[in-house]
């Protein structure tokens, strides 16, 4: 009989490409590790892994065992949702991953109305959708808030759901509306932008270029507070979000993008989104954006 313990190492090793990341993130030695994985080959009778690099890769043989992994866990994660819905109240540790707009006009609020769960505990980490999803998978976190730009939707891997929580319109921002009056004005401007690989930088990019020109991108940052100043001070130009603003008078020129709207939306592991916990966490979410 195969240890569930060892299958789950082989599984780690997969989404982490290291022993080393393996034991971090399950706080084992790598000598231990390796160890596990070794006596896992022995039981099985056919090499699981090989190395490519400094990195290992499974052998097809490694991949089929990781798929039946993969199907054991979400059934006993369904299975723990199962007997926690029994007891009714929801109770234990919900961890989040969202990234920096969502978290403060979303997840800080929902906080507050989760506090009529004595039993339950968030934990809260802020990160951007493409580091946490694979995490997601590795089971660092519960649920994830991810973003869609228009023509730029998130991939999401085999494995997990997603639950749609509101639309966001995103709209160009300037010091002096009257001085810039859309886009294709903005042509020789000093651009803000989120880093390149992140889905708001291709879009915005993509949008740039369909006005006819491209931006001069002098400011990268994933911070949208720094995109807010950088163009109050009329240091750059860019685009912001509605969530940004929660209730208070945007201090720059907003002008609207027609059909330009990015989706926010809760992922979560198929089987764990019935967790009574997950479940209350994404009903405040829900709460929250109504």
């Amino acid at each position: 009989m195969l240890e569930l313990r060892r299958l789950r190492l082989l599984r780690e090793l997969s989404r982490r490409g290291t022993v080393a990341e393996v034991g971090k993130a399950l706080h084992l030695s790598p000598s231990g590790v390796s160890q596990q994985l070794n006596q896992l080959e022995s039981e099985v009778g056919v090499p699981l892994l090989e190395r490519v690099g400094r990195r290992l890769q499974l052998t097809p043989a490694g991949s089929a065992l990781v798929a039946h992994t993969e199907a054991i866990l979400a059934r006993l994660e369904q299975a723990g949702a199962e007997l926690a819905a029994l007891s009714g109240e929801p109770r234990g540790t919900v961890r989040v991953a969202s990234f920096q707009t969502a978290t403060h006009a979303l997840v800080l609020p929902a906080l507050a109305r989760l506090r009529r769960h004595e039993g339950l505990a968030v934990r809260l980490s802020v990160l951007e959708p493409e580091s946490a999803l694979p995490a997601l998978l590795a089971r660092d976190f519960d649920i994830v808030i991810g973003e869609d730009y228009p023509g730029v939707r998130a991939e999401i891997p085999d494995g997990l759901a997603r639950t749609e929580l509101c639309t966001d319109p995103l709209r160009f921002a300037v010091a002096d509306q009257t001085r810039t009056p859309g886009i294709a004005a903005a042509r020789d401007a000093i651009w803000v932008m989120e880093p390149k690989g992140s889905a708001a930088r291709a879009w915005a990019t993509n949008l740039c270029r369909a006005a006819g020109f491209e931006p001069e991108v002098g400011y990268e940052s994933d911070d949208m507070t720094a995109h807010e100043e950088l163009v109050r001070l009329g240091h750059a130009v860019g685009f912001l979000s509605d969530l940004l603003w929660r209730g208070r008078t945007p201090p720059v020129g907003l002008i609207p993008v027609p059909g330009q709207a990015r989706t926010l939306y809760a992922v979560m592991r198929r089987g764990g989104e019935a967790h009574p916990a997950v479940r209350a966490v994404r009903d405040a979410l829900r709460e929250q954006v109504g």
